[in-house]
């Protein structure tokens, strides 16, 4: 039996146009929306399908604001059983300082009975781009860690852990307790059921403070990338302009 810890994280949807706050600190998420990242959702995939197959369990953490919970429901929602909200304000917590709170939840749990033998993160952090938070977090607890992970297996006390790399895929055997971070593209998140959102509706979610005292980043800001340039040339209008047309599919090469 394996029991599995999730950490997960609010960010903005950064599928469509990304915007930054007004002092350009952060990713604004105030039109878009917010979400858990592609990497998150498919460490929870995967928790989902190790605590299945080992007749575990599988915790989903958080930190940061109130309506972070929501993000612990949509996880709720396709098989954790078990949420933790830490309420913090995360634009004052470097990747250290949540590394830090992350493991004392984890530390007092296991002090209390809880014995989670894999605890996955994201690989990076879809908003600040940070990948430190699961190696951090693997050295505050003295655990074994492996980045990048796609797909992972467990037999015993040994998880299998598959990485994608240019080369193809490198494969590692891991003691357990370990931790890994999860990057997107092993494994299909699976879609909620209706039984599923209901029951994460209903699931009660531990709200919990942490006494670590956040250092922050020492990140300056964020700066967005120019927008690539555009032309449009007018190519004329109605049967005049189809000369043109067959002259601009004759340079592309998709009419001979």
């Amino acid at each position: 039996m394996t029991d599995v810890f999730v950490c997960v994280k609010r960010v903005p949807d950064t599928t469509g146009e990304v915007q930054l706050t007004p002092d350009g600190t952060a990713v604004d998420g105030r039109y878009a929306g917010y979400t858990m990242s592609a990497h998150e959702e498919c460490a929870v995939e995967i928790a989902v399908g190790v605590a299945e197959a080992t007749g575990g369990s599988v915790t989903v953490l958080t930190l940061g604001p109130p309506e972070a919970v929501e993000q612990l429901r949509a996880a709720l929602a396709v098989g954790a059983d078990d949420a933790v909200h830490i309420e913090a304000d995360p634009a004052r917590f470097g990747p250290g300082d949540v590394a830090d709170a992350i493991a004392e939840v984890v530390r007092a749990r296991e002090a209390g009975g809880a014995s989670y033998g894999l605890i996955l993160t994201g690989n990076d952090a879809a908003d600040t781009g940070d990948f430190q938070v699961g190696i951090r977090l693997a050295y505050a607890l003295d655990r074994p860690v492996v980045a990048g992970v796609q797909r992972v297996e467990v037999s015993g006390d040994v998880a299998t852990l598959h990485v994608g790399s240019a080369e193809g895929t490198e494969t590692y055997e891991v003691a357990l307790p370990a931790v890994a971070t999860v990057l997107e593209g092993g494994v299909t998140p699976r879609y909620p059921t209706i039984k599923g959102r209901m029951r994460a509706k209903k699931a009660p979610v531990e709200t919990v403070t942490t006494s670590v005292e956040p250092r922050g980043s020492g990140a300056l800001g964020l700066r967005l990338p120019p927008a690539p340039p555009s032309q449009v040339t007018v190519l004329g209008e109605g049967p005049a302009a189809a000369p043109a047309v067959v002259e601009v599919l004759r340079r592309i090469g998709v009419v001979p």
